[in-house]
């Protein structure tokens, strides 16, 4: 299961990697996957919710990662 989840997510951020400045459409795009991983997973739809919507106000306007930023620096 954390594997499943854990390729998903580097994926995502594998996509997001090299935009620069990151558009609020990118940002939704990313997050709507980053949410399916995360039910997949069996997470708590409460938990998702929440992150996403955290995640959401960090990300919007920042830019993209570098190939090895943490996901914590959102």
């Amino acid at each position: 299961m954390f594997e499943s989840l854990t390729e998903k997510l580097e994926s995502i951020f594998k996509k997001l990697r090299g935009r620069g400045l990151l558009k609020e459409e990118d940002v939704d795009a990313a997050l709507k996957e980053v949410r399916l991983a995360l039910l997949e997973a069996d997470v708590n739809f409460k938990v998702v919710k929440d992150f996403i919507q955290k995640v959401k106000e960090k990300a919007v306007g920042r830019e993209s990662l570098k190939a090895s930023a943490p996901v914590s620096r959102l």
